[in-house]
């Protein structure tokens, strides 16, 4: 049982730590220009030799990455309360009861993301200016559907998982 619970805790924190790397790394969309500079862009930043803001991301127009961004950070938050619930219901819980509260944290984590990977790949192109358009996406936004059945796997594991001796 001990191995099961140290594997299960190295998946949680595997999970929270590409949900860190998706949010704050800066390679969500990579545009490569011929005979140019490779630009990266994330949910906040473009940026090539200097980052600059993603233009027009504080107006109205720029809802759906708000909304992005917004979820990305909230999936984060998430999946560390999760792994701190986990580790209170560890020591709390009787024998035989299931960690259903901090399956539910972990589910709603794998819910943001999902919402936000999906949101990003519906309004790619609005989010980027019609230099950046033509471009690929980036290790960040596979970092961000990596999380997603990762969190997913995590919050069903918790709901199978009993406290046994």
């Amino acid at each position: 049982m001990l191995i099961i619970l140290i594997l299960i805790i190295f998946f949680h924190v595997a999970a929270a730590v590409l949900l860190f790397v998706a949010t704050i790394h800066n390679a969500w969309w990579i545009v490569s220009p011929a005979g140019k500079e490779v630009i990266y862009s994330d949910l906040w930043y473009s940026c090539n030799s200097t980052c600059y803001p993603v233009e027009n991301s504080h107006t109205a127009s720029a809802a759906y990455l708000q909304v992005v961004q917004a979820t990305m950070i909230l999936a984060t938050i998430l999946c560390c309360i999760s792994f701190f619930v986990f580790i209170l219901q560890l020591f709390k819980l009787q024998q035989g009861e299931r960690f259903v509260f901090t399956a539910i944290i972990q589910l709603l984590a794998c819910l943001c993301v999902m919402i936000a990977a999906s949101i990003y790949t519906d309004q790619k192109n609005s989010f980027h200016t019609a230099g950046l358009q033509e471009g690929s996406y980036g290790s960040s936004y596979i970092l961000a559907w990596v999380s997603f059945p990762m969190t997913l796997i995590s919050g069903c594991l918790y709901l199978i998982l009993r406290k046994r001796k």
